[in-house]
């Protein structure tokens, strides 16, 4: 079930990010900081549900 959740988050991170590259206009530059902190947000979720952090507490 795990996976499945984490499946279902990793689509909801590339949908936001597709939607937000697409739609908003930006510059370059702020284009790639926001890929970054997106993939930088989704690798600790990622990494979480494979065992290597314990769980995510925000």
């Amino acid at each position: 079930m795990a996976y499945i959740q984490l499946l279902i988050n990793l689509v909801a991170f590339v949908a936001i990010l597709w939607v937000v590259n697409v739609r908003i206009p930006m510059n370059a530059t702020v284009r790639k900081v926001a890929n970054v902190v997106v993939v930088v947000i989704a690798i600790p979720f990622v990494l979480g549900a494979f065992g290597f952090f314990g769980p995510i507490s925000w």
